[in-house]
């Protein structure tokens, strides 16, 4: 038997990289998982194809950034699985600049993508897990929402807010027994980090105490842990998995 069996996740942006990863394990755990993807849906397809049926997984097309998209979304998880035990608010972008360069367009995109997101599935889905008394709310910040990182103010202005929101919405319902956490990747190896060149990336390995890059399922294990009972004492938390480059 799984570490999450019987429960029933909803996880943003699951169709690569590190949501992917979460999604896999997740069923690997015996969790039924719904998940979404913006705007192509090959990926996602081929990830349901892959790990199950239509009665253990899903995906949907939903711009978690949009309020209306969110709420739509919450109802018909909860109508197609009948609750949902497990939020996972992994949904991100980044539009990286100096902010000498960057445009308001550029700011607005990243503080709606990976910090209203947050907000919009948090708020329409804590009526039902009021209701249920239980719920894992887990949500993905970044190292870089801890100590900051040049030319990248926005991104990090909106994984610092996911730190602070998520201690706050741990104090507001944990009598309900619902728990809020965070988790901080450090430097994990995706289809983004692909793009840097070598000297960018020797000079990120230099800084990082393991002297590795992370991999999304490690990432996707303290998923597993924080959503599971192992975790059910732990809330208002924030969960570093980053080779120990925030120590």
């Amino acid at each position: 038997m799984g570490l999450l069996s019987g429960k029933i996740a909803l996880i943003t942006g699951g169709s690569r990289g590190i949501g992917a990863a979460i999604v896999r394990k997740y069923i690997a755990e015996g969790a039924k998982v719904a998940f979404t993807y913006r705007s192509s849906s090959a990926k996602s397809d081929a990830l349901v194809a892959e790990l199950g049926t239509a009665e253990n997984i899903k995906a949907y097309q939903s711009d978690a950034a949009s309020y209306e998209s969110a709420e739509t979304l919450v109802k018909e998880v909860i109508a197609d699985f009948g609750r949902i035990d497990i939020l996972i608010n992994n949904a991100g972008i980044t539009q990286d600049n100096l902010m000498l360069r960057m445009n308001e367009e550029a700011w607005d995109a990243v503080i709606q993508t990976n910090l209203k997101s947050v907000f919009n599935l948090t708020k329409h889905i804590m009526r039902p897990m009021l209701k249920q008394r239980a719920g894992s709310i887990i949500n993905m910040s970044s190292v870089v929402g801890v100590f900051g990182n040049a030319g990248q103010a926005n991104y990090a202005a909106s994984k610092a807010g996911i730190l602070g929101f998520s201690k706050s919405i741990a104090k507001e319902v944990g009598s309900r027994g619902i728990r809020c956490n965070s988790i901080a990747p450090g430097f994990i190896a995706t289809e983004m980090t692909d793009e840097l060149d070598e000297k960018t990336k020797e000079a990120f390995l230099g800084g990082i105490p393991l002297k590795r890059w992370g991999d999304a399922s490690e990432v996707a294990d303290a998923c597993v842990f924080l959503g599971s009972d192992m975790s059910k004492y732990i809330s208002g938390q924030t969960l570093s998995v980053c080779g120990g480059l925030n120590c």
